[in-house]
């Protein structure tokens, strides 16, 4: 059974969505078992149908499905993670609200065990991938700071976050690093006609994605001459292993942001398959399971 290809669905056909499919078909123990999106633009169909990927509305309409990547933005995830556990597929997201995920886990947790399925909550790249690394720093040096510094670049889920606002045509968020974990946003506004600019940057900066840090909002004409999916992270941990001081740890990397969203999901997606009934963060996850291939060889490989 685990050497036969696994069926996904991508539910979502945005950014990370289009990268899911690519990753999907370029995965050797994988294959797309369809979209399931609004058929909103005529270029995604054509697309998909050149592909030979069927487009549908519901996941109901897809045949054999084992796994749905929900590739939708942050706060509709907790409704579609319910509905589709409760079908017996096993569901990954890249829920990022980091307040709230331990929460959405634990709500999760019970409806996929009570139907036999998975969920692997927030695996993407931060939560998810750099989770990981903090979680090594922590036991490396189980005293001391540590601090994540995320961009220069485009945050996804701030920048859909202003794009569902009433009055907003467009949007950007971009996440500029301070220093010591602390970071500005920048968001930039496209409006529709006859929106109120203050209204709309009031509304932004109390949204729970903003409320946090030094947000600056600007109006603009046109979006779609700032944007720019490359983003990143350094993060730094300076700590104590035993009783030695000043160990100095640092993990840097240079991303586009949904194709490296999208790949962490195809891994945990694999992952999925791998796990008891129930809901896990990737910390939970033994590594090795996000990896295809025999144990024993990946282990001579990269032990």
């Amino acid at each position: 059974m685990m050497n036969e290809s696994i069926r996904v669905a991508v539910v979502g056909y945005g950014n990370i969505g289009r990268f899911a499919v690519e990753a999907l078909m370029a995965a050797p123990d994988m294959e797309v078992a369809g979209v399931v999106e609004k058929p909103s633009f005529a270029d995604n169909v054509k697309l998909l149908d050149a592909m030979g990927i069927p487009l549908v509305t519901s996941i109901r309409e897809l045949q054999g499905v084992q796994i749905a990547l929900l590739c939708t933005p942050t706060r509709s995830v907790p409704d579609i993670a319910r509905e589709i556990l409760s079908l017996g597929i096993n569901t990954v997201d890249c829920y990022d609200i980091h307040g709230n995920l331990a929460d959405l886990r634990l709500e999760l947790a019970e409806i996929a065990r009570a139907n036999n399925t998975v969920a692997v909550v927030s695996a993407g790249w931060d939560p998810g991938t750099d989770s990981i690394i903090r979680t090594m720093f922590q036991f490396m040096t189980p005293s001391g700071l540590s601090y994540t510094n995320f961009g220069p670049g485009m945050s996804m889920g701030h920048t859909v976050a202003v794009r569902d606002l009433p009055g907003v045509e467009d949007a950007l968020s971009m996440t500029m690093p301070v220093g010591a974990g602390v970071h500005r946003r920048m968001v930039y506004v496209q409006l529709q006609d006859g929106a109120s600019f203050e209204a709309i940057k009031n509304a932004i900066k109390t949204d729970p994605y903003f409320v946090k840090d030094e947000t600056h909002v600007f109006k603009v004409a046109d979006v779609n001459q700032l944007i720019d999916v490359g983003h990143g992270v350094d993060m730094e941990r300076k700590g104590v292993s035993g009783s030695t001081h000043n160990q100095m740890l640092r993990f840097s990397m240079r991303i586009n942001n949904p194709a490296l969203t999208a790949q962490v999901m195809v891994a945990a997606a694999r992952a999925s398959r791998k796990q008891m009934p129930g809901a896990y963060t990737m910390i939970q996850i033994p590594v090795i399971d996000f990896m295809h291939g025999d144990p024993d060889d990946i282990i001579r490989q990269l032990v």
